[in-house]
């Protein structure tokens, strides 16, 4: 069999393709959590906080001063980014929350197992267990009711 062949065949099966399918929609999942972040919550974080450019903070390791982090790339001063982590976690935080409410949701609407009815049941006498429809215990040989 070529290998085109196998290929083919391992391509095309269901599998693979849902798993397409779920990236795609993962990282477009992302891009919306993303702009949230960015776009929507880090605003308000920062007036809330006094007005804080978290993209702005960061520690110039040249010992220069730059008012922005644009600046400080541009003159080719090495930084230590923490305001975009910080972004970033924030970022993740709301991801992971997001994906934790769908599974949540997804795992609610799947039908709950009906409760096996017990198959054996334990002699009164030696308490072995026996199965359900014995009328002798096979162990102590005491009848069962």
């Amino acid at each position: 069999m070529s290998i085109f062949k196998e290929f083919k065949e391992f391509a095309i099966k269901g599998n693979v393709m849902d798993l397409a399918v779920a990236v795609v929609i993962g990282a477009a999942f992302g891009k919306i959590i993303s702009s949230l972040v960015s776009d929507i919550i880090m605003p308000v974080i920062s007036l809330i906080t006094g007005r804080m450019d978290f993209a702005n903070l960061f520690v110039s390791l040249d010992g220069n001063v730059y008012e922005t982090l644009q600046l400080a790339k541009d003159a080719g001063a090495s930084t230590l980014n923490y305001g975009l982590f910080i972004t970033s976690i924030v970022d993740f935080i709301f991801i992971a929350f997001a994906v934790f409410i769908v599974i949540r949701s997804i795992n609610s609407t799947k039908p709950v197992p009906a409760a096996k009815a017990p198959d054996t049941k334990t002699c009164p006498f030696c308490q072995s267990s026996v199965s359900i429809q014995a009328v002798k215990c096979p162990f102590c040989t005491s009848d069962l009711k």
